[in-house]
């Protein structure tokens, strides 16, 4: 959800007046009076979401779109213009009109389970379910198909989706102020339709409405609507009849309660009540609109260009373990390249496919892909007012904050999300920005206001459901300053490593308590770049999927880490002096040889010296509070990380998978609970994400029985040590 006001370039997006039920308290108007000077935000549009630059560059340069429009298109906003009419009568039925002229692409179920039977795929996937005899009648195949009827009579009718679409709009119209969307990311959608190729859309599901907002927009463009995975149960006949017809794939009555577990707790219940449904339709009619909905389109990439052109390598994949146990286990300093094989992440085809000790090439590329996707999906997100006061609030300011500092704080944090060509979802001046994603915000914040303070105070409240909130709403942050929250971790991995040695060194850090830094601190340290880029490239390891370029190598992205602390001021580089130069060394031991110039593997470079830099702290003020909300950032993971690790004493293992899963959960609340903070790392994705990190790294092993998959910790980490050993390791990435 987000507000936009009318900045001259989006022209459809209107910041409505925030409609209280209730008189304005004390600190909205504080904050108007306060702040009187208007800031102008989001004018800039970046184009977000781009395709691989080095496994799909074809794509990249074909279906770019060079679109100079900024702005945003808003399906609510239909009118006259958007027919062929005009006059009194058209303004009446204009949406009507409008639909009907929209390009419909018919797809036709006739005649399609003869030719689903037909192929030989399914043929042989039924003889080895031993579901139909080999060269058996189609009878036989039609009755073996029938739970996978719902799927094989699905259609798409013109007349059909036109009402519906029709009916959407009205609908939405009644939900939402705007649905918004990026006009520098259709154009790529209308070059890669027009090719004519099959196009697949993968979205990151944020609301029950993302299965009808995305065929929608693209109904509205004359794009062609695809088939539509619903991933909940619905048994409305009538409702099934006609959502089956205009594309929705749904589900076998029969389905069991593993696609129930992504299901919408609320969506549910209103979906598969006895007549209901309709009431709710209607009811949606008469709803008063609130709030706007954007959507935003990642580019399109060729599947058959990453897959045939072999620029995507995955033979360098290596398992977490072979990368990190030799660091954690026996300190050795020896680097290891490759990107972390997370095979976990493409769903096994047989229940029994994880069995295979070696993975094919062609599943590892499928893993590529996905997490092509995944970052596309999260990289072409724009980045909304809310998250930013939501990340300031957990990661700046958990103590609290005054307005004025918060909404310095803000129009500060803009300007660096829009340095990293990040989008941002919002627009107008910073008094109305900040005083809606605080209105927005206020059940997950306790405002206290006096007559004896000039501004009001905000804290977020300690509460497990309002920091979650809060971190959920703050993740879109974290992917925008991952390189300089894994380049700060780091730094204060290798601080904390100079304070507990002993050295001399004027590293003051009495005053970190964890949260804030409430003085000033001195930090007279010298970093070595080679050592600061191995502590980069270890904890890059440990990242969930999603954050990294999925091309990029993780040596790559450790340097490139290391490089952001120094355009954001935090770390200063300095050489080393040396008193011979190396090329002169080099020539003395007789090291240094002369090769041809038509020599393609050697240059005149060989002879350079090589760069040996070293790097300080910048000592200006803001320095250290920048370093320490950068850590933050990923405190969360490291800390369910190191709460998992204490508490696989707590559990008798093996167990089953999904009871594991729910005890590590019930420990990392209890944890938090008796911290009275951090809720942050007990979440039920953290306590997942962790388990699955612990899998990769041969903390916990996977066996597979009748019952189910049993996890249970491998006999080289029942040892109390080799665990205190990984809890250090993991722990030194938390700054407090």
């Amino acid at each position: 959800m987000v507000q936009e006001k009318n900045d001259g370039i989006n022209k459809d997006m209107v910041l409505p007046p925030i409609q209280q039920k209730r008189p304005a308290l004390s600190w909205e108007l504080k904050i108007k009076k306060k702040l009187t000077v208007p800031t102008c935000l989001g004018k800039f549009r970046p184009i977000v979401g781009q395709c691989c630059h080095q496994c799909t560059p074809d794509s990249l340069h074909k279906k770019l779109g060079q679109n100079s429009s900024l702005g945003f298109y808003n399906l609510l906003s239909v009118n006259e213009t958007h027919t062929r009419y005009r006059g009194w009568l058209v303004r009446r039925v204009c949406c009507v009109l409008f639909v009907s002229g929209c390009k419909v692409y018919a797809s036709p179920g006739s005649n399609r389970l003869e030719r689903v039977c037909q192929s030989n795929r399914v043929r042989e996937a039924l003889t080895a379910e031993h579901k139909a005899p080999e060269g058996g009648d189609s009878q036989g195949q039609i009755n073996s198909l029938s739970p996978f009827l719902p799927l094989i009579n699905t259609c798409i009718i013109p007349g059909l989706l036109r009402f519906v679409g029709w009916v959407m709009l009205k609908m939405g119209a009644s939900m939402f102020d705007s649905i918004q969307v990026n006009l520098n990311h259709l154009p790529a959608l209308h070059k890669a339709s027009q090719e004519g190729s099959l196009l697949v859309y993968v979205y990151m599901r944020q609301s029950i409405m993302d299965c009808v907002l995305i065929p929608l927009v693209l109904f509205c463009r004359s794009l062609r609507v695809p088939y539509t995975v619903c991933p909940f149960q619905i048994y409305s006949h009538s409702l099934r009849s006609i959502l089956q017809k205009v594309g929705v794939v749904l589900l076998p009555p029969s389905a069991l309660t593993e696609k129930d577990a992504e299901m919408d707790r609320l969506y549910l219940p209103v979906m598969t009540s006895v007549g209901s449904v309709l009431q709710w339709l209607w009811s949606l009619l008469w709803r008063r609109p609130g709030g706007s909905v954007r959507i935003h389109i990642a580019q399109p990439f060729s599947f058959k260009e990453m897959c045939e052109s072999g620029r995507c390598r995955v033979d360098e994949w290596l398992p977490l373990q072979d990368l990190l146990l030799p660091v954690i286990l026996h300190n050795r300093t020896e680097r290891l390249f490759g990107r972390r094989r997370m095979s976990w992440l493409l769903p096994s085809s047989s229940h029994y496919a994880s069995e295979l000790k070696e993975l094919t090439t062609e599943r590892d590329l499928s893993i590529a892909i996905t997490l092509h996707l995944i970052f596309s999906v999260t990289s072409c997100m724009a980045v909304m007012c809310t998250s930013l006061v939501s990340s300031l609030l957990l990661y700046r300011h958990r103590k609290g904050v005054s307005t004025s500092l918060l909404c310095r704080d803000v129009a500060w944090l803009t300007d660096e999300v829009l340095f990293r060509n990040k989008d941002v979802g919002f627009g107008g001046s910073l008094v109305e920005v900040v005083h809606y994603s605080l209105s927005q915000l206020a059940p997950h914040l306790i405002i206290a206001a006096a007559p004896s303070r000039k501004d009001p105070f905000i804290i977020p409240r300690p509460s497990l459901a309002a920091t979650l909130h809060l971190t959920l709403q703050a993740q879109i942050v974290t992917h925008t300053f991952i390189l300089e929250a894994v380049g700060a971790c780091a730094v204060s991995a290798m601080l904390c490593e100079v304070a507990n040695s002993g050295i001399s060194s004027r590293v003051r850090s009495d005053g970190v308590d964890g949260e804030e830094v409430t003085n000033i601190m001195e930090f007279d340290v010298v970093l070595c770049q080679s050592e600061l880029t191995e502590r980069a490239l270890q904890l890059c390891h440990l990242l969930p999927p999603g954050f990294m370029t999925p091309c990029q190598s993780s040596q790559s992205f450790a340097l490139d880490a290391v490089d952001s602390l120094v355009r954001c001021g935090i770390l200063i580089m300095e050489e080393i002096p040396r008193d011979v130069p190396v090329c002169d060394f080099w020539k003395r031991e007789g090291t240094l040889t002369w090769t041809t110039s038509d020599d393609p593997y050697h240059s005149d470079s060989d002879c350079e010296e090589e760069d040996l830099r070293s790097y300080k702290i910048s000592q200006p003020s803001q320095c250290p509070e920048m370093l320490f909300f950068l850590c933050s950032m990923l405190a969360g993971h490291l800390r369910a990380l190191c709460w998992t690790t204490t508490g696989l004493d707590l559990l008798h293992t093996p167990l089953p998978e999904a009871e594991f899963v729910a005890q590590i959960h019930s420990h990392l609340r209890d944890t938090a609970n008796k911290k009275k903070q951090h809720y942050e790392s007990c979440s039920e994705e953290a306590a997942h994400t962790a388990v699955r990190t612990l899998i990769d790294l041969g903390v916990l092993s996977e066996e597979r029985q009748k019952e189910g998959v049993f996890l249970g910790v491998t006999p080289l980490f029942q040892l109390s040590e080799n665990r205190q050993k990984l809890h250090r390791f993991i722990s030194q990435y938390l700054y407090n």
